[in-house]
């Protein structure tokens, strides 16, 4: 599928998810659809999120209770989440292979994709807390 194929709604908000780094709750995107100056209806957002991620346009996250978050990278990657701030990150290194065959071997499964979500403090948070002293 092509975004020549999209109607006008899906690129807007494919363009606003391809165009951030936070990978925005679909209420974020309403929020910067609006701050454009445009306006689209709310279950329009969610049925395009919703038909872009169905394409492999957008990947969801679901981060354990919050809600979804989209991402336009659609390459294997994992995200780590600021258990302080709450931003998400992208972890681009690859899954150890040895894991993956460790695993089919003790559950007997047949492992197609992998989605690990790691929790940690982020930099500026820690940085926050512990001001170096001159």
């Amino acid at each position: 599928m092509s975004r020549q194929s999209l109607t006008t709604p899906r690129k807007l908000i494919l363009d606003i998810v391809s165009n951030s780094h936070d990978h925005p709750t679909a209420s974020d995107v309403i929020d910067r659809i609006k701050s454009q100056g445009q306006s689209v209806a709310y279950a329009t957002v969610y049925n395009s999120l919703r038909y872009l991620t169905e394409h492999g346009l957008l990947r969801e996250l679901r981060l354990e209770g919050d809600a979804s978050r989209y991402d336009a990278r659609i390459e294997d990657h994992q995200h780590i989440v600021c258990v302080a701030c709450g931003a998400v990150n992208e972890i681009m290194t690859p899954t150890p292979q040895e894991w993956i065959h460790r695993i089919e071997a003790e559950t007997g499964y047949s492992i197609k994709e992998e989605e690990f979500l790691f929790k940690g403090e982020c930099e500026a948070c820690r940085t926050s807390k512990n001001p170096v002293h001159s």
